[in-house]
């Protein structure tokens, strides 16, 4: 069932509130160039930011360009990234990936989400998370903690990230995409927990609705 659309009024609020609470919010993945975003978030899926921080130095150093990346041996970048979980598949769908932006893009990373998207490991939450970061084009990153944070706030009522998204795009100033996506995850790991939120410390109460909390 749908719900109806939030008051305008009560999502400026909460923009607000959170713009208050996190206003140094940022990318937990450190890069420095798209390449290197586009790297550390493919292996961010299933694995803590903290972690791919740790493993992303060294593979930089070792892989400098799009090139290194398409020229690798699976088995060695398996390696590699092997600390992040999930490293066959991410090693192979790094691989692919270069091999794509190298053919078909002249080995720059894209800045569309049509070009993004085909890419191989990439869909729209990592394409929103280069967008919004590498080339400041807004974007909202649908994350675990964005989309548990979304339905506990009544933002929306669907469980597809896809979904998500679009209901958030519809409710949130396009500038704010990108910062707010940030802020919500900053939030979802410091307060509103998954099995435990701190509603009673939380700065947010008074604009959320607490969905499905149990008090």
């Amino acid at each position: 069932m749908k719900i109806p659309n939030p008051p305008r009024v009560r999502v400026r609020r909460l923009v607000k509130l959170l713009a208050g609470l996190y206003p140094d919010a940022h990318c937990a993945l450190n890069h420095e160039n798209p390449l290197q975003l586009l790297i550390a978030t493919i292996l961010s899926a299933q694995c803590t930011d903290v972690r791919v921080n740790l493993v992303t130095p060294a593979l930089f150093a070792r892989y400098p360009d799009v090139n290194a990346f398409a020229a690798v041996e699976q088995e060695e970048l398996e390696k590699a990234i092997q600390s992040t979980g999930f490293f066959r598949n991410k090693a192979r769908n790094i691989i692919a990936c270069c091999k794509q932006i190298i053919a078909e893009h002249g080995g720059q990373v894209p800045n569309t989400m049509e070009q993004l998207v085909p890419l191989a490991g990439v869909g729209r939450k990592t394409a929103n998370v280069i967008l919004g970061n590498a080339f400041e084009v807004p974007g909202i990153t649908v994350d675990t903690h964005v989309g548990r944070l979304s339905r506990r706030m009544s933002l929306t009522v669907e469980t597809d990230p896809e979904k998500v998204e679009r209901d958030l795009m519809s409710l949130i100033p396009q500038k704010e995409w990108t910062l707010f996506s940030h802020r919500m995850i900053f939030h979802g790991r410091q307060v509103c927990h998954s099995r435990k939120p701190n509603c009673a410390g939380c700065t947010l109460a008074k604009v959320c609705p607490q969905i499905g909390v149990e008090n």
